[in-house]
Order: C-alpha cells, then sequence, then structure tokens
C-alpha cells in the first residue's frame, strides 16, 4: 500500500487548535446554538421549560448535562418540518431516512450548512490521503439518503473530480473504475465485498486495480472486514462516521497515517458518551452510547442527540479533536437471545476469521418451540469442506458468543447480497 500520509502544514488550522480555544469555541457556539432552538423549536422550548432550564442555564460545556436528550422518536413525532429552526422558505435541501420501520426521520439544511457540510467532508477526505486533483468514486446511494450528495459536494469542495456513480450495477462499478482509474472509493463496506466478488467473477486481480484508499461508512464494520478488504485490494480502509440526524457523512474520519480511531470534528460537534440505561455522562475511555449536540447547524440543530451507537471517546493525536473508537455495534441492534447480548459484528468477526468461507452472512431469528433461536447463513467457498466450516463456525461462535446456533450452508450466491446497507439480521420470529 502506498504512504498517503498528509504533507506538513497541509491541516486546516481549525485540526489542531489549542485544547483550551476549542473548548472555548465549543461553548460559544453552543450558547448560540441553545439560544436559537429555544427561540424557534417549539419541541425545544417545550423540553427546556419542562426541565426548569433556559439557554442562559448553560455557562460551562459541563453544563451540558443538564439538557434533555433528543431521540429519533421526537423526530418522528415533528415529521416532517416541525424540527426546522428557520421559516421553511430557508431550507436549501431536505434529506430522509428510509422509514422503514415508520415515518422517516426529516432532515433540512439551510445554504450555510451545506456550505460546511462540504467543508467537513474535505477536511475527512483530506485526512484520509485524497488530494486535490483526484478522481474519486463514489458508489454511496444518491437521493433522500445523505450519503451520496454530502460525498458528492465535499469531493468537489477539495478540489478533487467525483465520479458520480452511485450504488448498484456492480459490474458496471468495476469496468469504470478499470476504465477511469480513480485513487479512491467512497462506499459502504458490505457493498465493498461485493465490488470485490465482482472483479473475481470477472477474473481480474482486485490487487492490480487503481484504487489506494477506501473509505467506508453507514453501516458498522469490523478490523477483521477492514483487513480481509485491505489485503485482497492491496489498498488502505479506513472510517468515515456520520449520520442523517446529526449531518450526514462527515462527522469524523479516521486519518489513513493512524487508523487509530475517528477524530470527532470537535469545532462543529460536541459528542458525550452515556450509561444508554441510566443517561449518566461517562468520562472519555468508558464505553457506551454516543451523543451529540451540533454547533453550527443554523437550519435543524439537534441538542444532545441519542445516536444508540456504542463507542468510547479518546484524546487526539495527529489531531487536537478527540477521537471515537470505531463503532462496532448499535444499542439496538444488539440480539438478546436467551438472555445473551449478540452484536452482529460478533458474528461478521466468526466468518471472516473461518477458513474456507465466503465473507457473506445473514442472521436470521427464528422460534423453536418456545425459546428464540438464531440461524447464521454463510456461503462456503467453492472446493471448501461445507461440513467443516459449518462446525468450526458454529464452535466459534458458541466459544465468543456463549449461546449455540445453527449454520446454514448456502449455495455460492445464495446469502442476500448488499445494494447499500447491508441487512444483517432477518426476524422472523413471528413467523415460526
Amino acid at each position: 500500500m502506498k504512504d498517503l500520509t498528509p504533507a506538513p502544514g497541509s491541516l486546516d488550522p481549525a485540526e489542531t487548535l489549542d485544547r483550551a480555544d476549542l473548548e472555548a469555541l465549543q461553548l460559544t457556539r453552543l450558547r448560540q446554538t441553545l439560544q436559537h432552538v429555544y427561540a424557534n423549536v417549539p419541541l425545544y422550548r417545550a423540553k427546556f421549560d419542562a426541565a426548569g432550564i433556559t439557554p442562559e442555564t448553560v455557562t460551562t460545556l459541563a453544563d451540558l448535562a443538564k439538557l434533555p436528550f433528543t431521540t429519533k422518536d421526537d423526530l418522528r413525532q415533528s415529521y416532517p418540518f416541525d424540527m426546522f429552526a428557520v421559516p421553511r422558505e430557508r431550507i436549501a435541501r431536505v434529506h430522509a431516512s428510509s422509514g422503514t420501520t415508520g415515518k422517516p426521520t426529516v432532515v433540512g439544511y439551510t445554504a450555510e450548512d451545506i456550505d460546511h457540510w462540504a467543508d467537513l467532508v474535505a477536511r475527512c477526505l483530506r485526512a484520509a490521503g485524497v488530494r486535490p486533483g483526484d478522481l474519486v468514486h463514489n458508489a454511496y446511494g444518491y437521493g433522500l439518503f445523505t450519503g451520496g450528495l454530502g460525498a458528492h459536494y465535499g469531493i468537489e469542495r477539495l478540489g478533487a473530480t467525483v465520479i458520480p456513480m452511485s450504488g448498484g450495477q456492480t459490474a458496471r462499478q468495476v469496468q469504470l473504475i478499470e476504465d477511469f482509474r480513480p485513487k479512491a472509493i467512497l462506499v459502504t463496506p458490505s457493498y465493498m465485498l461485493n465490488i470485490l466478488e465482482e472483479y473475481r467473477h470477472q477474473g481480474l486481480d482486485p490487487r492490480t486495480c487503481p484504487l489506494e484508499v477506501g473509505i467506508f461508512g453507514a453501516e458498522p464494520w469490523t478490523p477483521a472486514m477492514r483487513a480481509e478488504i485491505e489485503t485482497a485490494f492491496d489498498m488502505h480502509a479506513v472510517d468515515i462516521y456520520g449520520l442523517s440526524e446529526v449531518m450526514g457523512p462527515g462527522v469524523a474520519q479516521e486519518c489513513v497515517d493512524t487508523k487509530d480511531g475517528l477524530h470527532i470534528w470537535e469545532d462543529h460537534f460536541l459528542p458525550e458518551v452515556i450509561d444508554p440505561k441510566t443517561g449518566a455522562v461517562l468520562p472519555d475511555g468508558k464505553e457506551g452510547e454516543l451523543v451529540f449536540t451540533t454547533l453550527t447547524k443554523t437550519g435543524m440543530p439537534v441538542i444532545r442527540y441519542r445516536t444508540r451507537d456504542l463507542t468510547r471517546l479518546m484524546p487526539g493525536t495527529v489531531r487536537t479533536h478527540r477521537r471515537m473508537q470505531k463503532v462496532t455495534g448499535r444499542s439496538d441492534d444488539m440480539i438478546i437471545l436467551r438472555g445473551v447480548n449478540v452484536f452482529p459484528t460478533q458474528i461478521e468477526e466468526r466468518v471472516l476469521a473461518t477458513p474456507g468461507l465466503a465473507p457473506y452472512f445473514q442472521i436470521e431469528l427464528v422460534k423453536q418451540g418456545q425459546m428464540d433461536a438464531m440461524r447464521v447463513h454463510v456461503e462456503p467457498l467453492p472446493g471448501g469442506d461445507a461440513e467443516a466450516c459449518k462446525q468450526s463456525l458454529q464452535k466459534a461462535i458458541k466459544d465468543i458468543v456463549g449461546v449455540s446456533c445453527d449454520i446454514i450452508a448456502a449455495d455460492p450466491g445464495g446469502v442476500e447480497r448488499s445494494q447499500g446497507k447491508a441487512r444483517r439480521v432477518v426476524d422472523n420470529r413471528s413467523k415460526s
């Protein structure tokens, strides 16, 4: 893999602000944001009033803990536009979640918000090793999903050249990568495995492809998947983090020269980690649920938004901004099986570590009598010993998770492929 370390002096000065100066900036922006939402968002005014709090209550960053949380249910109950903090006519763009479990969550952006967003994605790309003039293949989906357009504007803001491929059409993805020779790709990690499969299907060696770095986000992924992708393509694989309710991609970025966690752009986002059960703020270094307060959004700021992502905060390294540990699970993705907590990423690690298995899997939850049960659907590699793979994986999952499961070996192509975000868990308990 090529060395993509940024040249000395190439960082945005905001990335290396003295810690005291950064916290003073955060407090100023926080107090301005609180005034803005209290005056313009009925939900926040009602929440603050119910808690006996005004924006003037917050005089230090530690006072943030006195404020109520914002949840996804708050956004759904405010559907479609009641969370906007400016007149609807000032909203330049609207994005929304898929709404597969109810009404979508809607996010609005002013022109100023979109400008900040482009700056922050450009900052992320630079940290990942992308430079002005580079070709960047954007395979995030365009449309209401924030990934495609969020990445697109950031690529252009950096001065790089965007290839707006979007998701799907995997054979064409490979053709354009080979023909256009981009340096970088933005895509979900699960879909990158589809691209890898297509390379092999076409008889191409992925290690000779032009890509030098993949910037992967929109779903949790493990160090084992990083190793799988980096080895297969001989390229760097780094993590980008964001969520539509807070902004979209570009909230935090893993640096290609260190790969030691994601630096959160704290001049725009104030992070906390809380105990997901009690809501108590945890000290840096302790794992819990990630919470964000936006500091510069005007169209739809959020105060103490509960992301459900599980991580911990750590000091900065190559930037002064604090880092977050790579997210490998969400509190609402957790499966409780016979009293044991199971995360899909734990299964992913075991699948990738089992010789003879392709890197595709899906968890199916079913009822066996009165008990919940788990099946893991996998694909043995051609010519592999399917029975030996099944037994090895079953033992590995029992050893690390503590519960037994059934392993179902599918024919090649039999496990559902990601066309964007992977659907790792299918709950069929009501059909059993």
